[in-house]
C-alpha cells in the first residue's frame, strides 16, 4: 500500500460582498476589478482561484500559487505578502553546538561513533544475502549513520533549522493529542483493502533505526533551503536500495476533521472502509525530516525519473505506520523525492518543479 500527501481544494474566489466584509481579502484597487489582475510572474490572469493578491500596503499585485518559488500548495489563511513586499530571507541556521542539538532532539547520550551499529548492519545484510528471493521479499535495511560526529551534528542542525523555521517541534513517533484521534483508533485491520504486515525482522530493523536516532545517530541526510523548492532533503552519503529513510510522523487525527486544512503535508495513515474511521498524519506541530522530503511531478517523464523513495503503509503490531524507503540506490548529493500520489491521485503535482 502506498500512502500519499493530500491537499484540500482551494476555496472559490470570494464574492464582492465577502471582499468588503473580510479583511483577509483585498480588492485590486478602487478603480480596478479583480478580473484585471494578472500574475506578476507569468502575466496571465487565468486560474483565478489560485491567483493570490499581495496584502502589502497599496500593493495588490497578483501571483499564481504555482508560479511562486517555492510553490504554495494551499491558499494561505490571513494576510499574505508576495515577493514584492516580503522580507523573507534565508532561515537562520541552528547553532552547531552539541549540547543545544542534544537538547533539541532530546538525545540522552550523543554517540561519538556508530561503528557498532555499522557492524550489526553488515551482519544483517550477510544473513539476508545468502537467500535468493524476489525483490518484493527482500528485507528492509537500516540506514547507516555518518561516522564523523561533527558531520552528524551538521546534519541534525540542518533539520533543526528547518523545524524551527516552520514552528515544528521535533518528534520521531506518531503523537496522539487529546481532542484528536485516540491511539486505539489506529487499527490496521480497518484498512479497506488490507495492509501489508511488517515481518518480525523488518520490525527489528525499524526499532534499530529508532534507537539510533535516540543516540544521535541520524540518517545521512542534509536539509537544505532551495529558493525554488523551499526546504528539501539531500543524501549526504550513498544510500542502498530498500534502506529505511524515516517514518512519517506527526499528530494523528480523523480525516473528517481535516478536510479543509490549509496544510500541504497531511499524510494518509488509515484508509478505512468506513470513511469516518479514516486517519491522517498532520506534521505541522510535531514532525521529523519526512515533512521536508518533496514530491515528484507525476505529469512529466523527468519528474517521474527523479523518484528515489517509495511511501509504504505497514501493519506494525496491529497499528498502521508509514515509512519512506529507498526504491533504488541513492548517490551522495542526490535530492530525495517520492510520489505523493500512490494510488488515489488526489494531489495536484502538475506545477511541481
Amino acid at each position: 500500500m502506498v500512502a500519499l500527501r493530500r491537499r484540500t481544494q482551494a476555496p472559490k474566489p470570494p464574492s464582492p460582498a465577502q471582499i468588503v466584509e473580510d479583511d483577509d481579502y483585498v480588492s485590486a484597487s478602487d478603480s480596478e476589478s479583480d478580473e484585471d489582475v494578472s500574475c506578476e510572474e507569468c502575466g496571465s490572469g487565468d486560474s483565478p482561484a489560485e491567483l493570490l493578491l499581495c496584502d502589502g500596503r497599496s500593493c495588490n499585485r497578483g501571483y499564481h500559487m504555482f508560479c511562486l518559488r517555492p510553490i504554495l500548495a494551499q491558499v494561505p489563511k490571513g494576510k499574505w505578502f508576495g515577493p514584492c513586499c516580503s522580507n523573507d530571507k534565508k532561515p537562520k541556521s541552528f547553532p552547531l553546538h552539541q549540547t543545544k542539538i542534544s537538547d533539541f532532539f532530546r538525545i540522552q547520550r550523543f554517540a561519538e561513533s556508530p561503528q557498532k551499529i555499522n557492524q550489526d548492519c553488515r551482519k544483517r545484510r550477510r544473513r539476508a544475502s545468502s537467500l535468493v528471493v524476489s525483490k518484493k521479499k527482500r528485507k528492509l535495511l537500516p540506514f547507516i549513520p555518518t561516522k564523523d560526529c561533527t558531520r552528524r551534528m551538521q546534519q541534525m542542525a540542518s533539520l533543526a533549522t528547518a523545524l524551527m523555521a516552520t514552528g515544528t517541534e521535533f518528534s520521531n513517533e506518531l503523537t496522539y493529542i487529546p481532542g484528536m484521534a485516540p491511539r486505539w483508533a489506529n487499527c490496521a485491520d480497518l484498512e479497506r483493502e488490507g495492509m501489508q504486515v511488517m515481518s518480525k525482522e523488518d520490525t527489528e530493523t525499524l526499532n534499530l533505526c529508532k534507537s539510533m536516532m535516540e543516540r544521535g545517530e541520524c540518517p545521512p541526510l542534509m536539509v537544505v533551503f532551495d529558493p525554488k523548492e523551499g526546504f528539501t532533503v539531500e543524501a549526504d552519503k550513498h544510500i542502498r536500495d530498500l534502506t529505511i529513510i524515516t517514518e512519517y510522523v506527526g499528530d494523528v487525527d480523523y480525516l473528517k476533521n481535516r478536510e479543509n486544512d490549509d496544510g500541504d503535508s497531511t499524510m494518509t495513515l488509515l484508509s478505512a472502509a468506513t470513511p469516518s474511521k479514516s486517519l491522517v498524519i498532520c506534521p505541522y506541530k510535531h514532525g521529523n525530516i519526512a515533512r521536508f522530503i518533496n514530491g515528484i511531478n507525476n505529469h512529466t517523464p523527468d519528474g517521474r525519473k527523479k523518484q528515489n523513495l517509495k511511501c509504504v503503509r505497514f501493519d506494525v503490531n496491529g497499528e498502521s505506520r508509514v515509512l519512506l524507503i529507498a526504491n533504488r540506490d541513492i548517490t551522495k548529493g542526490e535530492r530525495l523525492y517520492y510520489d505523493y500520489n500512490g494510488y488515489e491521485n488526489e494531489y495536484p503535482t502538475e506545477h511541481f518543479v
